[in-house]
C-alpha cells in the first residue's frame, strides 16, 4: 500500500496521535560529535505510525523504526540524531551526505538500490488477513472465495480484494469499522496492511481475532545508507544481527505489534 494512504489510515485509526513536524532524539552521524563521541545522523519522515510519529506527550519521536534505530545506534556505540525530513527529500539528503541513513518504512526495491545501499530487511509488510479466533476455514487468500471480506474504502486492500474471484467485499471507512464488522459477524475476514492489522489489534487490546501469516502482496523494509558507505552498511547489519540474536529486536517488535511474528 502506498505510504501516504497508510499514513492517512493510521491517522484515522489512531486519532490521539499528533503527527507534528518537530522534535527529535539524541545526536548521531557516522561522524564525530563535538564531545568526541560518534554520531549517526538519521533521516525519517515522521508521519507514518506505527513506524514513526510525533506523540504530543513525548519529547522524542516515537515508533517501531525510532526504537529500532536507537537500539542499533547504541549497539554500534553511536549517539542517534533524528531529523524529520519529507519522504521525497530523504534520498536526496542521503545522497548529499546531510544524513548518514534513512529509516522510514522504506521498501527495498531495485529502483532505490540504484541510489542507495540497504541494510538487511528488518520488517516484512504486505496485505494480510484477520479472522475471528475460532475460524478454521480461512488460512490463505485463496480461502476467501465465497466469503464476505471487510476492507477500508479507497485503499489497495479494497482494490486487490475485488480482484479475488467470488469474494463479497464490504468497503468501510476505517480499519476500526472493519474490525467491528468482523467481531459482530457481519464479515468473515478483514484485509488490510499487515502493520495496520497488528498495531490495531495490539494497541486497542482487541480480543477474539487473529492475524494470518499469508500475504497477498509482500515487501521488505530496510535502512537506506549512502552508496559510498559500505563500511556503515556492514556495521548496521552486524548490530541488527546482534539485536536479533539477543532478543532485543523481538522486544521492540512485540511493543508495537504484539505477538505477531516477523
Amino acid at each position: 500500500m502506498m505510504k501516504k494512504i497508510f499514513a492517512l489510515c493510521a491517522a484515522l485509526v489512531f486519532g490521539a496521535m499528533a503527527l507534528a513536524g518537530c522534535g527529535g532524539s539524541g545526536g548521531s552521524s557516522a561522524s564525530s560529535a563535538g564531545s568526541g563521541g560518534k554520531v549517526l545522523k538519521v533521516g525519517s519522515s515522521i508521519d507514518f505510525a506505527p513506524f514513526e510519529f510525533q506523540d504530543e506527550t513525548q519529547k522524542e519521536y516515537q515508533g517501531f523504526d525510532m526504537d529500532l534505530i536507537r537500539a542499533i545506534g547504541k549497539e554500534m556505540g553511536y549517539e542517534v540524531e533524528i531529523q524529520n525530513i519529507g519522504f521525497d527529500g530523504l534520498i536526496p539528503a542521503l545522497e548529499a551526505k546531510n544524513i548518514d541513513v534513512m529509516i522510514s518504512g522504506v521498501t527495498i526495491n531495485d529502483e532505490r538500490k540504484q541510489k542507495v545501499l540497504f541494510s538487511d530487511p528488518y520488517y516484512e509488510s504486505g496485505l494480510a488477513i484477520v479472522v475471528r479466533e475460532d475460524n478454521q476455514d480461512i488460512h490463505t487468500f485463496q480461502d476467501l472465495k465465497g466469503k464476505k471480506v471487510a476492507v477500508q474504502i479507497g485503499t489497495t486492500s479494497a482494490t486487490e480484494v475485488h480482484k479475488i474471484e467470488g469474494v463479497e467485499a464490504k468497503e468501510l471507512n476505517t480499519p476500526a469499522d472493519c474490525f467491528m464488522e468482523l467481531k459482530t459477524g457481519g464479515v468473515d475476514a478483514v484485509v488490510n496492511d499487515r502493520p495496520v492489522n497488528d498495531y490495531y489489534i495490539t494497541k486497542s487490546n482487541t480480543k477474539g481475532v487473529k492475524g494470518l501469516q499469508d500475504f497477498l502482496t509482500a515487501e521488505d523494509y530496510g535502512i537506506a545508507i549512502n552508496k559510498e558507505r559500505q563500511d556503515l552498511q556492514k556495521e548496521i547489519n552486524a548490530a541488527f544481527k546482534k539485536l536479533k540474536d539477543n532478543g532485543e529486536y523481538q522486544k521492540i517488535y512485540d511493543k508495537w505489534f504484539g505477538g505477531a511474528k516477523n
